[in-house]
Protein backbone atom coordinates (compact mmCIF):
# COMPACT_ATOMS: atom_id res chain seq x y z
CA UNK A 1 0.00 0.00 0.00
CA UNK A 2 1.72 3.38 -1.08
CA UNK A 3 0.47 6.05 1.20
CA UNK A 4 -0.47 9.38 0.11
CA UNK A 5 1.62 12.29 0.91
CA UNK A 6 0.57 14.54 3.70
CA UNK A 7 1.56 17.34 5.98
CA UNK A 8 2.11 17.07 8.98
CA UNK A 9 0.46 18.70 12.51
CA UNK A 10 2.73 21.34 14.48
CA UNK A 11 2.00 22.13 18.27
CA UNK A 12 3.66 25.02 19.95
CA UNK A 13 3.33 27.36 22.64
CA UNK A 14 1.59 31.29 22.19
CA UNK A 15 5.11 32.65 22.45
CA UNK A 16 6.23 30.09 19.68
CA UNK A 17 3.85 30.91 16.62
CA UNK A 18 5.96 33.10 14.66
CA UNK A 19 8.93 30.83 14.37
CA UNK A 20 6.88 28.02 14.19
CA UNK A 21 5.02 29.27 11.34
CA UNK A 22 8.24 30.40 9.51
CA UNK A 23 10.27 27.05 9.92
CA UNK A 24 7.25 24.66 9.35
CA UNK A 25 5.54 26.62 6.13
CA UNK A 26 1.90 25.60 8.42
CA UNK A 27 -0.42 27.88 6.10
CA UNK A 28 -3.50 26.77 9.01
CA UNK A 29 -4.00 27.37 12.49
CA UNK A 30 -6.14 26.38 15.05
CA UNK A 31 -5.83 28.74 18.70
CA UNK A 32 -7.01 26.39 21.42
CA UNK A 33 -6.98 29.58 23.74
CA UNK A 34 -9.16 31.38 26.01
CA UNK A 35 -10.23 34.53 23.87
CA UNK A 36 -8.38 37.17 25.71
CA UNK A 37 -4.98 35.76 25.10
CA UNK A 38 -6.06 34.36 21.28
CA UNK A 39 -3.38 35.94 18.78
CA UNK A 40 -4.27 37.68 15.65
CA UNK A 41 -4.28 35.93 12.53
CA UNK A 42 -0.49 36.39 11.50
CA UNK A 43 0.46 37.40 8.03
CA UNK A 44 1.03 34.16 5.52
CA UNK A 45 -2.57 32.35 7.05
CA UNK A 46 -5.58 33.35 5.39
CA UNK A 47 -8.64 34.68 7.87
CA UNK A 48 -10.70 31.44 6.94
CA UNK A 49 -7.49 28.85 7.89
CA UNK A 50 -7.32 30.46 11.51
CA UNK A 51 -9.62 28.46 13.70
CA UNK A 52 -10.35 29.84 17.36
CA UNK A 53 -11.62 27.43 19.91
CA UNK A 54 -12.53 30.26 23.04
CA UNK A 55 -11.73 27.55 26.10
CA UNK A 56 -10.22 27.61 29.37
CA UNK A 57 -8.07 24.71 30.42
CA UNK A 58 -9.85 22.68 32.54
CA UNK A 59 -11.56 19.60 32.93
CA UNK A 60 -14.93 20.65 34.76
CA UNK A 61 -17.01 23.75 34.24
CA UNK A 62 -16.51 26.64 36.43
CA UNK A 63 -17.65 30.35 36.84
CA UNK A 64 -15.94 32.48 34.67
CA UNK A 65 -14.13 30.01 32.14
CA UNK A 66 -15.50 28.25 29.46
CA UNK A 67 -14.85 24.75 29.17
CA UNK A 68 -14.08 22.86 26.07
CA UNK A 69 -17.95 22.00 24.94
CA UNK A 70 -19.41 19.80 22.07
CA UNK A 71 -19.49 23.16 19.75
CA UNK A 72 -15.87 23.07 20.22
CA UNK A 73 -15.25 19.33 19.12
CA UNK A 74 -17.93 20.35 16.01
CA UNK A 75 -16.34 23.27 14.76
CA UNK A 76 -12.19 21.62 15.18
CA UNK A 77 -13.91 18.65 12.85
CA UNK A 78 -15.14 20.48 10.37
CA UNK A 79 -12.37 23.02 10.09
CA UNK A 80 -9.35 20.08 10.05
CA UNK A 81 -11.73 18.01 7.72
CA UNK A 82 -11.40 21.14 5.03
CA UNK A 83 -7.44 21.00 5.69
CA UNK A 84 -6.16 20.36 2.12
CA UNK A 85 -2.70 18.78 3.65
CA UNK A 86 -1.02 20.89 1.16
CA UNK A 87 1.07 22.46 3.72
CA UNK A 88 1.43 21.79 7.67
CA UNK A 89 -1.36 22.82 10.12
CA UNK A 90 0.34 24.56 13.28
CA UNK A 91 -1.77 23.90 16.46
CA UNK A 92 -1.46 26.28 19.44
CA UNK A 93 -2.28 26.86 22.75
CA UNK A 94 -1.14 28.96 25.94
CA UNK A 95 2.23 26.10 26.53
CA UNK A 96 1.59 23.63 24.45
CA UNK A 97 0.75 21.00 26.84
CA UNK A 98 -3.20 20.04 27.49
CA UNK A 99 -5.22 22.17 24.81
CA UNK A 100 -3.19 21.99 21.94
CA UNK A 101 -1.59 18.37 22.60
CA UNK A 102 -5.86 17.54 22.67
CA UNK A 103 -6.15 19.10 19.60
CA UNK A 104 -3.54 17.48 18.15
CA UNK A 105 -4.40 13.90 19.19
CA UNK A 106 -8.03 15.13 17.83
CA UNK A 107 -7.02 15.91 14.58
CA UNK A 108 -5.09 13.13 14.06
CA UNK A 109 -7.77 10.60 15.06
CA UNK A 110 -10.25 12.22 12.59
CA UNK A 111 -8.33 12.24 9.88
CA UNK A 112 -6.86 8.69 10.07
CA UNK A 113 -10.58 7.09 11.28
CA UNK A 114 -8.96 3.11 10.34
CA UNK A 115 -5.66 4.05 12.45
CA UNK A 116 -5.09 2.51 16.15
CA UNK A 117 -5.72 5.78 18.38
CA UNK A 118 -3.29 3.93 20.49
CA UNK A 119 -0.97 4.39 17.75
CA UNK A 120 -1.92 7.82 17.08
CA UNK A 121 -1.36 8.82 21.26
CA UNK A 122 2.50 6.94 21.56
CA UNK A 123 3.26 9.49 18.22
CA UNK A 124 2.37 12.08 20.28
CA UNK A 125 4.05 11.07 23.04
CA UNK A 126 7.29 9.98 20.96
CA UNK A 127 7.24 13.66 19.54
CA UNK A 128 6.48 15.15 23.49
CA UNK A 129 7.50 14.13 26.46
CA UNK A 130 5.77 17.34 27.81
CA UNK A 131 2.32 16.63 26.52
CA UNK A 132 -0.73 16.12 28.43
CA UNK A 133 -4.01 16.17 26.46
CA UNK A 134 -6.93 17.89 28.34
CA UNK A 135 -8.83 14.79 29.10
CA UNK A 136 -12.36 16.79 28.72
CA UNK A 137 -11.95 17.90 25.20
CA UNK A 138 -10.71 14.08 24.30
CA UNK A 139 -13.53 12.35 26.27
CA UNK A 140 -15.83 15.05 24.20
CA UNK A 141 -13.96 13.92 20.76
CA UNK A 142 -14.08 10.29 21.53
CA UNK A 143 -18.08 10.27 22.05
CA UNK A 144 -18.29 12.60 18.05
CA UNK A 145 -15.89 10.78 16.52
CA UNK A 146 -17.95 7.18 18.15
CA UNK A 147 -14.47 6.04 19.52
CA UNK A 148 -16.37 4.14 22.05
CA UNK A 149 -14.13 5.20 24.73
CA UNK A 150 -11.05 3.90 22.76
CA UNK A 151 -9.35 8.00 22.56
CA UNK A 152 -9.56 7.69 26.02
CA UNK A 153 -8.01 4.46 26.98
CA UNK A 154 -5.12 5.80 24.53
CA UNK A 155 -4.08 8.35 26.96
CA UNK A 156 -3.72 6.61 29.27
CA UNK A 157 -1.57 4.10 27.61
CA UNK A 158 0.68 7.33 26.81
CA UNK A 159 2.79 6.88 30.00
CA UNK A 160 3.28 9.99 32.30
CA UNK A 161 4.73 13.35 30.60
CA UNK A 162 7.48 15.00 32.06
CA UNK A 163 6.29 18.35 33.91
CA UNK A 164 7.24 21.60 32.29
CA UNK A 165 6.39 25.00 32.07
CA UNK A 166 5.45 25.00 28.16
CA UNK A 167 6.07 22.31 25.46
CA UNK A 168 9.33 22.48 22.92
CA UNK A 169 7.68 23.21 19.29
CA UNK A 170 6.98 19.26 17.97
CA UNK A 171 5.33 17.86 14.72
CA UNK A 172 3.75 14.92 14.23
CA UNK A 173 2.79 13.33 10.78
CA UNK A 174 -0.43 13.85 9.61
CA UNK A 175 -1.13 10.39 8.52
CA UNK A 176 -1.18 7.02 10.34
CA UNK A 177 -1.62 3.96 8.74
CA UNK A 178 -4.46 1.55 9.83
CA UNK A 179 -1.99 -0.66 11.50
CA UNK A 180 1.33 1.38 11.98
CA UNK A 181 2.44 4.45 13.67
CA UNK A 182 4.64 6.64 11.58
CA UNK A 183 7.41 8.35 12.69
CA UNK A 184 7.20 11.89 14.74
CA UNK A 185 10.23 14.12 15.26
CA UNK A 186 10.95 17.11 17.08
CA UNK A 187 10.80 20.44 14.98
CA UNK A 188 14.09 21.99 14.15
Amino acid sequence: MQLKPSASVHVCALRHIPEVLEHSGARHLISAINAELAPLTPAGVAPERHLRLDMHDIVEERDGAIAPAEQHVGQLIEFVRGWDRRAPLLIHCYAGLSRSTATAFITLCALNPQAPERAIALALRRASDTAVPNRRFVALADTFLKREGRMLAALDGMGPNRLAAECIPFRVDGHHAPHTALSSERAA
